[in-house]
């Protein structure tokens, strides 16, 4: 199965220094069809002007996966924390039993992210953050798990998160496959550039494709594409 939500059906807010798009109901923007996909319940399409960003304000038991698709987001919380990721790099936050956070573009460019919220498996555990570099040229013609509440072994390179989940990140020429083991769980995949086919539906930028019932998922790539995808339990 496969439902594509195509970007310009997705939720908006036009706040000034934010434009937002919903995948998912989030703030004003309610959709009962749209409530989650599996354990993910945020997927956040945002564009962040120049010089601004989110002031300080708490999360609890969840986690926040942060894709950045253009410039970079700096980043501060109550615990300490500071760091800058840029793009093609990933920022995790476990909010546990809470934390505060900041969230800025300090550049002098719009800052073009992925905001995702997974649903944690266990509540009250201790906050943390997190962030990584994943060089693209890794990700070609290949998954690459970037975030990972699963097999810890087998995703050691992959920023930790507290649920049966991964986001995973690939890059795909113009004509290439890449196929990925479902196993039959929910995937959720966005194109962050390019447009791709799967299961004969095509997938344009910034579309989000539902994915179910489904054991081996082929993406091939009609244009050259940047990928994002979360497995979920």
């Amino acid at each position: 199965m496969i439902d594509i939500r195509r970007f310009e059906t997705l939720g908006k807010a036009d706040h000034g220094w934010l434009k937002a798009n919903f995948h998912f109901s989030f703030a004003d923007y309610f959709d009962q069809r749209r409530m989650n996909w599996g354990a993910l319940r945020v997927w956040n399409d945002d564009v962040i002007a120049t010089r601004s960003g989110f002031p300080p304000h708490p999360h609890q038991d969840m986690e926040i996966i942060t894709y950045v698709r253009k410039g970079a987001i700096s980043h501060r919380d109550s615990l300490g924390n500071s760091g800058r990721t840029v793009a093609g790099d990933v920022q995790v936050m476990s909010a546990g039993t809470g934390i505060t956070h900041a969230e800025y573009n300090m550049e002098d460019e719009d800052l073009l992210s992925f905001q995702l919220w997974i649903m944690a498996d266990r509540k009250g555990i201790a906050p943390r953050w997190g962030e990584k570099a994943f060089p693209k040229e890794a990700r070609d013609g290949r998954f690459v798990v970037l975030a990972s509440g699963r097999d810890e072994a087998e995703d050691a390179d992959a920023l930790r998160i507290n649920a049966d989940a991964r986001v995973l990140g690939a890059t795909v020429k113009a004509g290439d496959s890449v196929e990925y083991d479902l196993g039959g769980r929910k995937g959720y995949l966005v194109p962050a550039t390019g447009k791709v086919e799967i299961e004969g539906e095509v997938v344009n930028t910034r579309d989000g494709a539902a994915l179910a019932d489904i054991a081996t998922l082929t993406v091939t790539a009609i244009e050259d594409a940047e990928l994002v995808l979360v497995d979920t339990r």
